[in-house]
Parts: C-alpha cells; structure tokens; sequence
C-alpha cells in the first residue's frame, strides 16, 4: 500500500520513528538498524511495511530496501511475526541474517529473544534459498563493536521492545561494566542477545 515515506523527523527512539509528511505524523515500527541509520538526520526516506490485523494496524520503517526484503522474507516463515522479524533484524543487520540462514547457523538465530531452535530450523530451511548472502556481500558475522552512551536511553528501549525491567538492568550493568564506551545502539544490540 506505501512504499516509501519522505518526511522530518518529529521523534526517534530504538524502537519508533515518528515521520512528519504532508501535514502527518507516521508512527513506524523501526529496528535498531534503521535507528542507527537515521542517526541525528532531520529528513529521512523509509521504506515501509504495512500491516494489517484484526487487532491493529502496523506500519513498520526500514532505512534500506535490503532490510525491508529480508523483514518481508521472515514474516514469510509461518510462526514468525512482525515484531519477531524486527527483533531479528535489531540483534543482527540484514546481511548478517542472510549469512546466518545460507550457512544454516540455527544456534545462532536463536539467540534473539522469542526464537526457539525449531523456528530458527524453520527459518533456514524455508529461506535458505530465498536469501542468501548478497553477492559481494561479507560473508562473516561482525565483532560486536565498542561505543558509549545512555543506560536510561537502553533500558528505554529494551523495555518498549518487550523485555522485564530487572531482567534488562541486570544485563545492561553488566555490558556497561565491561564495556563502558558502548554506545546506546550496541548496548542495545548486545543485550537483545543475552536476554
């Protein structure tokens, strides 16, 4: 139904952007992908993902096409949702998702919060020649990088994307702990895979 949208950021958190377009608000859904990519720009063009429940009508934002086609790839799998795809695509950027199902890493997929084994099977075995590695692309999961920034700002969004508040302290402390120059985004990133 929408393609894309081009507007002003009017807020931006780990998990919601907010796009001013036309004289409207758009609430979407983002990742900490698409978060990380916007950064502190004023415009942004997102390229959207709409859907529609009984219950509720999502419209979820993606800096970049390829994330956008992988997010569309996953809510493909039957069992796996929209908020489970943008969970996936916040613990890892969408080629590391592709490399993660063309060399059937299970143990790996796994580790985003909501995933059991047997969806992370089902992910790769359905996708896994829908998607694979980008020619060209880096075929090797990244090191987790350093950075710092706000505790608050990680709990902030660790809680909106679903996680227990003392469960989130726990882990934050502990990643501030061992690395304090982290930065909002990676302590985000890193405590999606540990919780």
């Amino acid at each position: 139904m929408y393609d894309y949208i081009r507007g002003v950021v009017d807020r931006l958190t780990p998990a919601e952007a907010v796009i001013e377009a036309g004289g409207v608000g758009y609430s979407l859904n983002i990742s900490l992908q698409t978060y990380a990519s916007i950064g502190s720009s004023e415009t942004v063009k997102l390229y959207t993902h709409f859907i529609v429940r009984e219950d509720a009508q999502i419209l979820y934002g993606f800096y970049s096409l390829a994330e956008r086609e992988v997010f569309r790839a996953l809510i493909g799998v039957s069992g796996v949702g929209g908020n489970t795809a943008r969970m996936i695509l916040s613990t890892f950027s969408s080629d590391e998702v592709r490399t993660i199902i063309s060399t059937g890493q299970a143990d790996v997929l796994k580790s985003v919060k909501g995933l059991g084994i047997k969806t992370a099977q089902k992910i790769i075995v359905e996708l896994r020649d829908k998607l694979g590695v980008l020619p060209g692309g880096d075929a090797q999961l990244p090191m987790q990088a350093a950075g710092g920034e706000s505790f608050a700002e990680a709990l902030s969004a660790l809680m909106m994307l679903g996680f227990a508040k003392p469960a989130s302290e726990k882990v934050l402390r502990a990643l501030v702990k061992e690395q304090p120059q982290a930065q909002v985004e990676e302590l985000i990133r890193m405590a999606l895979k540990r919780l």
